[in-house]
């Protein structure tokens, strides 16, 4: 059995009764009652992932960026070439993206996870190799990769999640990166969603209405091919989510997917980033429902997929300043929100502590 399957096998639903102890502890805290406002609710629901009140102060965090290359660029999806993957991944390495300077402020450790680049993207101390395929078939032509690749790059992501687990993290960051990769995302969206192309598919890195055209009728090829169309399509999609995931997704989503399950079987929090981490959740949660317990939503990005997606889980974005660049960056500036709203449970006196009455 594959590192997937066992955190599969491995998944706790969270214990809701908890929810319900965190909010009458928050009630003891020196604070009018709900002021805090969503951080409560944070707080509350890191409780249940842990069973215990106050939760863990989910530090250190680590964020993994899984990069993969996409057949179906070949479509004129986006006007940016397949090689600049792995010469984003390059700059990962070197410390100069957005990621890295998020997750430096927000004291997080960051790998890169090479899960399906089309070549090879040099060395680095945080770069980690787990190349399945280099890139995927195009999905308006036939699957993106086969069940067995599909399996091999959920065994990946899980077992990222599972090394930094052990080296101490306890709180995992979902990033991503690959030239297309929104296309595969409104792809999966729209398979598990029933929603017309139209309706999921954006701008990515800012494409024209010719392109987003172009754009929304790859989306429609690859799902149609399959029948995964309207609400009957998505039952169909729900109850094969691994079909799905292989023909249409792409090797970051496997990753991203197979990475939030053994998080989630980790007992720990998993922060989604934006519309590619979104759509791999969907993967994860037709899997196995209990996942989505573990799952916070760092921000809202500004594709429409997205908030579908985040919809379809049961999450409320903790963030939304209007961001649509991927890499993990959202997810992360969430961080230090999550860490805050524990440590609020485990530090601020209680009104008998302080002495104070009425």
């Amino acid at each position: 059995m594959g590192a997937f399957l066992e955190a599969v096998g491995s998944l706790r639903p969270v214990d809701n009764r908890l929810l319900e102890a965190a909010r009458q502890w928050h009630l003891k805290l020196t604070k009018p009652a709900g002021s805090l406002g969503v951080l409560e609710e944070i707080g509350a629901r890191m409780c249940a992932m842990a069973a215990r009140v106050p939760p863990p102060l989910a530090e250190p965090a680590a964020v993994a960026v899984f990069a993969a290359d996409h057949g179906v660029l070949s479509q004129g999806v986006s006007p940016w070439p397949a090689e600049v993957t792995a010469q984003m991944v390059a700059n990962f390495l070197g410390g100069g993206a957005a990621i890295n300077v998020i997750a430096k402020a927000a004291g997080a450790d960051l790998t890169v996870v090479d899960i399906g680049i089309a070549s090879d993207p040099g060395r680095g101390e945080n770069l980690v190799s787990k190349k399945v395929r280099r890139g995927t078939a195009d999905i308006t032509q036939g699957d993106a990769m086969t069940p067995d690749e599909a399996m091999a790059a959920l065994d990946a992501g899980a077992e990222v999640a599972a090394e930094l687990l052990a080296r101490g993290a306890r709180c995992l960051v979902c990033g991503d990166m690959g030239i297309g990769n929104t296309t595969p995302s409104a792809a999966l969206v729209a398979a598990f969603s029933g929603q017309q192309p139209e309706a999921v598919t954006g701008r990515g890195t800012g494409i024209d209405d010719d392109m987003w055209a172009v754009k929304v009728e790859a989306v429609r090829r690859a799902v149609a091919r399959h029948g995964w169309q309207g609400p009957s399509g998505a039952e169909a999609a729900a109850a094969d989510p691994l079909a799905v995931l292989a023909a249409v997704g792409g090797l970051e989503h496997a990753g991203i997917a197979g990475f939030a399950m053994a998080g989630a079987a980790g007992g720990v929090p998993v922060l989604l980033d934006g519309l590619i981490s979104s759509s791999a959740a969907l993967v994860a949660a037709a899997v196995a429902p209990a996942v989505t317990g573990y799952l916070l939503a760092g921000h809202r990005s500004v594709e429409p997929g997205a908030s579908i997606a985040l919809s379809m889980l049961g999450l409320d974005p903790i963030l939304d300043l209007g961001m649509r660049l991927g890499e993990g960056s959202g997810a992360c500036l969430a961080l230090p929100v999550v860490q805050v709203a524990a440590r609020i449970m485990s530090e601020m006196a209680t009104f008998d502590s302080a002495g104070i009455k009425g």
